[in-house]
């Protein structure tokens, strides 16, 4: 396709001269509601003492955000295309700023919990609309690499960095600053969207709301969220565990039927049908998986076993951020407007499986210069160069009045690879270490040499575990390889009518 003439481009094509500040505002929501996903594990023993929650109510604390977030992810999108983008990412800043004022100056369990389902569902709101936002105001191909490398570095990164920063918090101040230092994220956020983003005119969904597809959608996400949650906890034959996987696979069944049939769907099922889109939304949900069960491991490891402190083990994942930044933004977004988005996907996830596989020789001494160190960086590198065409892949060719349920699809599938990651690596891991002890029992005659064979076999755990997620990326490896078809986008832009005659939306033209 020739490219555009140069001179002044056409009404209502004209880039957004505010899209570069505006971006600064999305990555700081971003990276505030990323951060959060992992900031309050830090904190969570100090918080469990201060406030009396049980042992068997401390998991509520996680769980109640990740059912509320990923319960209400769809709704959130969809309400972002009727709403507007910009005024729901508003609302869904200054309602988790609120959430986290709550949560912080919580007296007892109850108003924790429900600080963070509050929490969960205002950043129901704000993820997808960040993301829609991206994506219908970088119009321009080598523009929309780099907001996307952006975007992709934070997303991926900022839950290491959540570990680093709820450690020093924690440490230095209260466990109730992990919930206060959202307060200014939010503000400044909401604060410069308010004044800075222009959502470009057309891009509304302003039919009615599917009630049913609501209703369906989000009790089957629940359950989905809330199996996997009471897998790890009471393992996966328990009744109650069989009993909400059983529902949620009837509630998404019924709820893909009622798509199917309904005038205005919650989820507009083409979305999900596209090729490109789809396996873009597997492969990362996949990868997610591998990348939330080694934060956990790892985490342990260099606690536990290692003897780090809070805020030591922060900073030892640094590798893996200043890697995922690298492959996001230096490689990611210069070559995305080069070569075929699965062509970074596809190496980009068996580099991380690289890096992954050498963690599968971890042991009790293992250096962590040695061993740790490179294995983060190639696990970093690998993720940041995927991650980056596969957020950009989510919102590929969609219209313009299904952005924000399309940009939803990629929260829900990260938050769903999430709970499914931290359960079924974490129950690989405890089944491998009781396997582990139990066989070498016999031989631990001394107290010293029982607390050497725990340690022992928690890191036999681990690597059982490692080796699982290693083959989850190779399985994402090859999503992107055989589903991904889409050629290189060009650095031109192609229009696709939104709303009306004068209202278009200029998205990459894509080579096939």
């Amino acid at each position: 396709m020739p490219k555009t003439p140069s001179g002044p481009a056409p009404t209502g094509t004209v880039p957004d001269p505010s899209r570069w500040k505006a971006l600064v505002f999305i990555a700081l929501a971003q990276l505030m509601v990323v951060l959060d996903a992992t900031i309050v594990n830090i904190a969570l023993p100090s918080a469990q003492q201060d406030l009396g929650i049980s042992n068997g109510n401390r998991q509520w604390v996680i769980t109640a955000y990740a059912l509320a977030f990923g319960g209400l992810l769809l709704f959130g999108g969809r309400i972002a295309d009727l709403w507007g983008r910009k005024r729901t990412f508003v609302v869904g800043l200054l309602g988790f700023a609120a959430a986290s004022a709550l949560g912080g100056a919580a007296t007892g369990e109850a108003m924790m919990l429900g600080s963070r389902a509050l929490q969960g569902a205002f950043g129901a709101l704000l993820a997808p609309a960040a993301l829609s936002l991206l994506a219908v105001m970088f119009t321009d191909g080598k523009e929309r690499a780099k907001a996307f490398g952006i975007y992709g570095a934070i997303a991926g990164g900022g839950g290491a960095v959540g570990l680093i920063l709820g450690g020093v918090l924690t440490e230095y101040l209260n466990w109730r600053w992990t919930f206060f230092v959202n307060i200014p994220f939010a503000v400044v956020a909401a604060a410069g969207a308010y004044f800075v983003i222009r959502e470009p005119a057309g891009g509304r969904n302003r039919a009615p709301l599917d009630i049913p597809g609501v209703i369906l959608s989000t009790l089957g996400l629940v359950s989905l969220v809330y199996g996997f949650t009471r897998a790890e906890s009471d393992g996966w034959s328990d009744p109650s565990t069989i009993g909400l996987f059983v529902a949620s696979a009837v509630l998404l069944a019924a709820f893909v039927a009622v798509e199917a049939r309904v005038k205005s769907p919650l989820l507009p099922l083409r979305v999900m049908t596209e090729r490109n889109r789809g396996g873009a939304y597997l492969a990362l949900g996949l990868a997610i998986i591998a990348m939330f069960g080694l934060f956990l491991f790892l985490t342990y490891y260099l606690q536990v076993v290692k003897g780090y402190s809070p805020v030591k083990t922060g900073f030892a994942f640094l590798p893996m951020i200043a890697g995922m930044i690298t492959g996001s933004t230096q490689i990611g977004a210069r070559l995305m407007t080069r070569v075929a988005p699965r062509l970074l996907m596809g190496p980009g996830f068996l580099v991380a499986a690289t890096g992954m596989l050498l963690l599968t020789g971890l042991e009790v001494d293992s250096s962590y210069t040695g061993l740790i160190l490179p294995a983060q960086l190639l696990l970093g590198l690998g993720m940041g160069t995927a991650f980056m065409p596969a957020m950009s892949l989510s919102t590929h060719g969609v219209e313009a009045r299904d952005a924000g349920v399309a940009s939803a699809m990629v929260n829900t599938s990260q938050q769903v690879g999430g709970a499914i990651g931290t359960a079924l690596l974490n129950t690989i891991a405890a089944s491998a270490t009781t396997a582990y002890i139990a066989d070498h029992a016999a031989a631990a005659t001394s107290p010293q040499a029982r607390a050497l064979l725990e340690l022992q076999g928690m890191v036999e755990g681990y690597s059982a575990a490692i080796w699982w997620a290693v083959g989850i990326l190779l399985v994402s490896a090859t999503i992107a390889f055989t589903f991904i078809n889409t050629g290189r986008p060009d650095a031109g832009s192609q229009p696709v009518a939104s709303g009306g005659a004068d209202d278009e939306v200029r998205v990459p033209v894509v080579a096939h």
